[in-house]
């Protein structure tokens, strides 16, 4: 059976460019790759084919004799694409490139990053006030974590004794390992990958270059702040090993719920009740405010359960800005409980003068209205 073109494989044109080639090369790898399609022999077909046609054609001389000779230019022993199975070569330079994009996590980091023993990132939940994230503050927090052996300082030797190579991964920081037809490429366990390992390790330490010890910081919590709001210190994070750069701290911050305001971005909100005979007759009411000052709020007579008040920069302090947010009163009209015979009586009174109409209550006469034209349509 013919083989397929290897440009129809990758579904590139013959002029494709080579970064071209290794994004269709990439995409295809992804879908097709065994792992993700476990038991499937087709897309174990697939994969090889697409290997095998980019190990051709990102090399400039072979995929010169391709696009002269065909796939004759490398029959009869040739010059053809590497491995065994088919042409398939796990460790090819462009299929490594994948390998790393898919299981680098997985696998203790990509190649050269992290499995180099960088100190982990590290966590850090702090909780704090409205008020505190309105006006910013200092904070002082106590993390546990690893930092730097003074005894060895960071080295992980035992006076000043200096790492050698590792025996195990011979400096490379990584090991290989066959199963099947692929080659599985792991962080070295004896080194943990950083190519090299203590004669005389540090007797405080064990010669890992670090002890674990609870930190003190100092961090500055700027005014504005939301919840959920990150803060990055770099480089407080855990110590790397045997003096491998430390990881980040990151601060994640929570605002505690407030007795009085609930908050929208800059926008904070105040659900006032007010007394029945202010509703009605009108006048004034003393809200605080998130500066801890106090605001004084006009009620008009007649005010109404959800009728809101604003007051223009009153609100939240906005992150990186001097301006600031407005505040909402919510007036709630609260229901007098607990009446003493002679307010029963005036309020009995007051009903009897004022008597009944939307002059006094036209939400209430205005929604029975309708209620009594819906009863009436269902007797029709």
């Amino acid at each position: 059976m013919a083989k397929q073109d290897y440009y129809e494989t990758l579904g590139v044109g013959r002029d494709a460019s080579g970064d071209a080639l290794k994004k269709a090369f990439r995409s295809l790898a992804m879908k097709y790759h065994p792992d993700r399609n476990p038991g499937d022999h087709n897309a174990e077909k697939r994969f090889k084919e697409i290997n095998e046609a980019y190990d051709v054609l990102k090399d400039d001389q072979k995929r010169a004799a391709y696009d002269r000779f065909g796939h004759a230019a490398f029959e009869n022993g040739s010059a053809g694409p590497r491995g065994g199975a088919g042409g398939f070569d796990f460790n090819a330079a462009g299929f490594a490139d994948i390998f790393d994009e898919m299981f680098g996590d997985f696998m203790g980091g990509r190649r050269g990053g992290a499995a180099r023993g960088r100190g982990a990132d590290l966590r850090y939940n702090l909780e704090i006030t409205l008020e505190e994230a309105y006006a910013g503050k200092q904070a002082t927090i106590r993390v546990p974590t690893s930092v730097g052996c003074d005894a060895c300082n960071g080295t992980g030797g035992e006076k000043g004794a200096q790492p050698i190579t590792c025996p195990t991964c011979m400096g490379a920081g990584k090991v290989r390992a066959s199963q099947g037809f692929f080659t599985i490429e792991r962080t070295c366990q004896s080194c943990n990958g950083a190519g090299r390992v203590i004669e005389k390790p540090c007797k405080v330490c064990g010669g890992a270059g670090r002890v674990h010890k609870e930190k003190t910081l100092a961090v500055t919590i700027p005014p504005g702040v939301e919840d959920g709001t990150r803060i990055r210190l770099a480089g407080e994070g855990e110590a790397g090993m045997r003096g491998a750069p430390a990881g980040d701290l990151y601060i994640f911050l929570s605002i505690a719920p407030h007795r009085f305001f609930q908050r929208d971005s800059a926008n904070i909100y105040c659900r006032v009740p007010i007394p029945m005979t202010t509703a009605a007759l009108g006048g004034h009411i003393e809200v605080p405010s998130i500066d801890g000052s106090r605001a004084r709020v006009a009620v008009p007579a007649g005010a109404q359960t959800g009728q809101q008040f604003r007051l223009r920069g009153k609100g939240m302090s906005v992150l990186r800005s001097q301006s600031r947010g407005d505040m909402y009163v919510q007036i709630m009209v609260e229901t007098p409980v607990n009446l003493t015979k002679k307010q029963q009586e005036l309020l009995r009174e007051f009903d009897k003068v004022g008597g009944k109409g939307k002059a006094h209550s036209p939400e209430s006469e205005g929604f029975f209205a309708k209620v009594k034209e819906f009863w009436e349509d269902l007797k029709e």
